[in-house]
């Protein structure tokens, strides 16, 4: 991916001098979390994409996280030479131009998330966010938050290298704030809440479906206006997509595959809508909750 010498976003908050807890903080749940909740949660985290504490939580033996608000050392910004900071900051620009220009295009206004790079535990307006929970969006304070080691547990553990598998979780996360914006977020909780677990969870999956597009059109667009794809890269994103399909992940997991219980979607699936998006660069070809067939 050619990214060196492009514009970085000045929405990066860098709070990884800031402690184990951000300045502040509270514990989740009840119980300490083992290896093996952290190893969900991890993975939970990343296809989750919105809000990973209630997970968490639940792994733990907690109820919901807490909102209460904390104090938190005022934001920075990375160090210059930070080279993998400067690789998110740059990608994060990327799709503050593509969705500027898609949402003027739409007759609207784009809204810049923030994105805040942590160690360990940071506060947030869902909740204490954690490293085990993998890159998460919270529509509470409108921030993408990410330890960057997820990149070494992406490339090393899910096995999917690759600097433009590591744009894509941004801008997947990047899409949940879209789908924020533009209101289908709230709309989802709502209707989550009067349904069966399993119609939530089918409900969970069309959200995150649609971010995986949202992701493609971005690549798409940030293609067409600054030509950043090398040979190989959206193999890398595929790649990615692929592996933490719900199927994938629970083979080996459990080696058992149970499809009511999918909250983000098969293998095929999370490649297929990442394809749809990256290949069409068309928002209305993200519909995934009036599509029958995903």
């Amino acid at each position: 991916m050619k990214w060196e010498g492009e514009r970085q976003s000045d929405n990066v908050e860098d709070r990884r001098d800031a402690g184990p807890s951000g300045g502040g903080g509270f514990p989740i749940g009840g119980r300490g979390i083992g290896l093996g909740t952290i190893v969900i949660a991890l993975v939970g985290g990343w296809i989750l994409g919105i809000n990973p504490l209630t997970l968490l939580s639940a792994l733990s033996g907690g109820g919901m996280p807490d909102s209460a608000v904390v104090q938190q050392a005022p934001a920075q910004r990375p160090p210059a030479d930070d080279r993998m900071a400067a690789f998110v900051s740059t990608v994060l620009a990327d799709t503050e131009d593509v969705w500027k220009q898609q949402f003027s295009q739409m007759g609207g206004s784009y809204r810049d998330p923030k994105l805040v790079l942590f160690r360990g535990a940071t506060p947030t307006a869902c909740g204490t966010g954690q490293t085990a929970m993998g890159p998460f969006y919270c529509p509470g304070d409108q921030k993408v938050y990410i330890d960057l080691s997820f990149y070494d547990t992406l490339r090393s553990q899910l096995g999917a290298p690759g600097d433009f598998a590591q744009a894509y979780v941004i801008a997947h996360e990047v899409g949940h704030h879209v789908q924020n914006l533009m209101g289908i977020t709230d709309k989802v909780d709502q209707a989550r809440q009067r349904m069966s677990e399993a119609q939530a969870n089918a409900l969970s999956v069309r959200l995150e479906l649609q971010a995986d597009c949202f992701a493609g059109v971005w690549g798409y667009h940030a293609q067409q206006m600054r030509q950043i794809l090398e040979q190989g890269d959206i193999e890398e994103a595929l790649n990615a997509a692929g592996r933490i399909g719900d199927d994938a992940l629970q083979r080996q997991s459990s080696g058992t595959v149970r499809p009511e219980s999918f909250t983000h979607g098969s293998s095929a699936q999370r490649v297929n809508w990442f394809k749809r998006g990256m290949q069409s660069g068309d928002l209305k070809q993200c519909n995934t909750f009036e599509t029958r067939q995903l």
